[in-house]
């Protein structure tokens, strides 16, 4: 169970602060981000750069004996319709082979600094094929596929995976309420030897994690037996558009995504945002399709607890006794 290092405001004496309060309630952590692709259009060593970015965090875990796993969003992590915003700024896409070159330099760069457990070649993949450009999944799933050869290369042991939608899955997001599954991301990237798993079910139309299916996990794998990570998901303690939340129900969600999660024997169980958004502090930099995950940090913006944190904390009392 665990965290990102995200901070609630861009500053890095809030990000210490925020992993040193959760590092103690986890034995995993995970590093889900898109390319540092400003920085890799420039010219510079995908090596020098996962190195500055990633050496004292890396350390920082170890220090701690955590489990470190890595997704890499290969799109835009909070806009599946689009593609990640520095490329768009330098007028670039995925779908340019000399792109899909430097993601999978960037793909075994990090996973020569980070040395991680299991690695994600692709975030939300259905997402991704129901809202972007059919050119764009196309290039996606070439250099996921391309980047897992070569990742392979250098460690032919590294697990390999890509995550998944759960709420797209079920047809929730899509409005149509009508299942899909994701067959066809199991086809389009036969190196996936684990499974991520990504939901946010306030945004699906539910009104209480109560209600949910129990088999909402653990459908999609069709029977499937392998390694199953929560990479990512939430429920927000506050209304966000017409959203109606609370943090009592978030911290029912917390109780619920466990069991979810126990009925698929998932490995790591992620949260991304430990602490919630200031909008405030980010709002020079924030997308507005941020603000619907805002308030899901198990601590407000200024670290305080909410009642969710103390339902993870039982349960992560509990997966430390088995």
């Amino acid at each position: 169970m665990g965290f990102s290092g995200f901070p609630p405001a861009p500053d890095i004496s809030g990000a210490a602060s925020v992993i040193g309060i959760w590092m103690p309630r986890a034995d995993a952590a995970i590093i889900h981000l898109e390319p540092k692709w400003t920085e890799l259009l420039s010219g510079e060593s995908p090596t020098a750069i996962a190195r500055r970015e990633f050496a004292g965090l890396v350390a920082l875990y170890r220090s701690r004996n955590l489990d470190i796993v890595v997704v890499i969003d290969a799109t835009n992590g909070v806009d599946r319709t689009a593609e990640a915003s520095e490329l768009m700024a330098a007028g670039r896409s995925v779908t340019e082979p000399a792109i899909q070159a430097l993601y999978r330099a960037w793909a075994r760069a990090v996973v020569a600094e980070v040395h991680p457990v299991a690695l994600g070649l692709a975030a939300e993949t259905n997402l991704i094929r129901f809202g972007a450009p059919a050119r764009v999944y196309q290039a996606v799933v070439q250099m996921a596929n391309d980047a897992a050869r070569d990742v392979w290369l250098d460690n032919a042991s590294l697990p390999l995976f890509v995550s998944i939608q759960v709420d797209a899955a079920w047809g929730r997001l899509q409005g149509t309420n009508q299942y899909t599954g994701v067959e066809q991301d199991f086809r389009d990237f036969p190196f996936t030897q684990w499974i991520g798993l990504s939901s946010y079910p306030y945004l699906a139309g539910f009104a209480s994690p109560e209600i949910m299916p129990d088999d909402w996990y653990s459908r999609p794998l069709n029977g499937r037996t392998i390694p199953t990570i929560v990479t990512e998901g939430g429920w927000t303690s506050a209304n966000t558009g017409a959203v109606v939340s609370s943090a009592a129900l978030q911290a029912r969600w917390i109780a619920r995504q466990t069991q979810l999660a126990d009925r698929v024997g998932a490995s790591y169980l992620f949260q991304l945002l430990f602490a919630d958004i200031d909008l405030v502090a980010f709002q020079a930099q924030f997308d507005p399709k941020v603000l619907p995950f805002a308030r899901i940090g198990m601590v407000d913006s200024v670290l305080a607890p909410k009642p969710a944190l103390a339902v993870w904390d039982s349960v992560f009392a509990r997966v430390r006794t088995r």
